[in-house]
């Protein structure tokens, strides 16, 4: 197929691109299916958004374009990063409001994803050099970071009793609402990528013996506790979750990942989440593709609301997966980051400026962050 099609009188016009078709995300109306995906920047000081992220958001903002905010701490013992963002202090929201507004001045649909990085942390990290909070007491062995070259320390990690984790669900109910008083159109929770919700749903992480481990059932009671929780205080319309149940990342694999996505979209159902946002099982370790005989083709049929995916994704798998309804909207994180125009470049099919890896975590305000050339500054 060559993208063209017979219009009135004989002339060929262009057939629509699936990823820039229009698709109704609950009650949003989205203009596209290209969706920036929530990316860890490292730039907010003292974790508090910074004024430089009101022109990053506004950059990657379209009419009708959803945007995914940097996963975003919901208490003080949520962090694992140096000048990562929150959302549990007054301040925090005050600094995230002129972002929220700058999105929603261009049109832009603007979710805010919430976090608790559990034992991926150390405490340097943590209030009064406390011990990180997790599932388990098991530490994570020190791993080389993104960059390549520093090696993170994690320190061993304080199992949180059964009683205390009802405190870390209300942590999330309240960051929740706090986005949606800083103006945010939704939430996003991050269930993915070996953080605390994902700790607790894997089975090479969690050995617990109360209520929240054991079974598959155990293991998802605390991730479905703040689903409802969430759900209850902004309600479902507003509430997307991310999930990784192929991704082994910071040592959290699971023996039977595809039973435990199937039975987490299956428990979603029940709360009518307006999206479920899934990694590939491609990317399996942080930032690389691998061959993988695993598909999210299950856990899309299973789930009754909008399906995000994403992982490695170019413009022609993208269209693809619309298409082929194997998704209905596309994240896009690394080449979102490094082409502020994404959706006009793939209307064009232009070429796209190349990523720095260099300069993804570095707490400079401009470069890597707001300096990526736009097409025009580039012809």
């Amino acid at each position: 197929m060559d993208g063209k099609v017979q219009g009135q009188n004989g002339v060929s016009a262009e057939a629509p691109i699936p990823l820039l078709t229009p698709y109704t995300l609950g009650k949003f109306q989205l203009s596209h299916r290209v969706v920036l995906a929530p990316l860890t920047r490292l730039r907010s000081w003292n974790n508090v958004p910074q004024p430089h992220a009101i022109l990053y958001y506004s950059q990657r903002t379209t009419k009708g374009g959803l945007l995914i905010a940097e996963a975003t701490g919901v208490s003080d013992t949520a962090q694992g990063y140096p000048q990562t963002p929150g959302i549990w202090t007054k301040e925090q929201v005050e600094a995230w409001k002129p972002i929220v507004d700058a999105v929603h001045a261009k049109g832009g649909i603007f979710f805010c994803q919430i976090w608790h990085v559990g034992r991926v942390s150390n405490t340097g990290f943590q209030p009064n050099g406390q011990a990180p909070i997790s599932c388990t007491d098991r530490p994570l062995t020190p791993q080389t970071q993104s960059n390549g070259i520093d090696v993170a320390q994690f320190s061993t990690p304080r199992r949180l009793t059964t009683e205390e984790i009802p405190l870390v669900v209300n942590d999330f109910r309240l960051a929740a609402r706090n986005a949606i008083e800083a103006g945010f159109d939704g939430i996003e929770i991050h269930g993915a990528h070996g953080y605390l919700l994902d700790q607790f749903m894997k089975d090479h992480v969690n050995d617990r013996t109360d209520k929240y481990g054991g079974s598959l059932e155990n293991r998802c009671r605390f991730p479905l506790e703040v689903v409802e929780a969430i759900v209850e205080e902004i309600g479902a319309d507003k509430v997307g979750i991310r999930l990784s149940p192929f991704a082994d990342y910071a040592e959290a694999g699971d023996s039977n990942p595809e039973a435990l996505g199937l039975y987490m979209v299956e428990s979603l159902n029940k709360y009518g989440l307006v999206y479920c946002h899934m990694v590939e099982p491609r990317m399996k370790t942080l930032g690389e593709k691998c061959e993988s005989p695993h598909s999210l083709l299950p856990m899309r049929k299973a789930f009754r609301g909008t399906f995000i995916v994403a992982g490695g994704y170019g413009r022609e798998d993208g269209n693809n997966a619309v298409a082929e309804n194997r998704a209905d909207l596309v994240a896009y994180g690394r080449v979102f980051l490094a082409n502020p125009d994404l959706p006009k470049r793939f209307a064009l099919n232009a070429p796209l400026n190349k990523y720095n890896r260099e300069t993804f975590y570095i707490p400079d305000p401009v470069l890597g962050y707001t300096d990526y050339p736009f097409l025009e500054d580039t012809e």
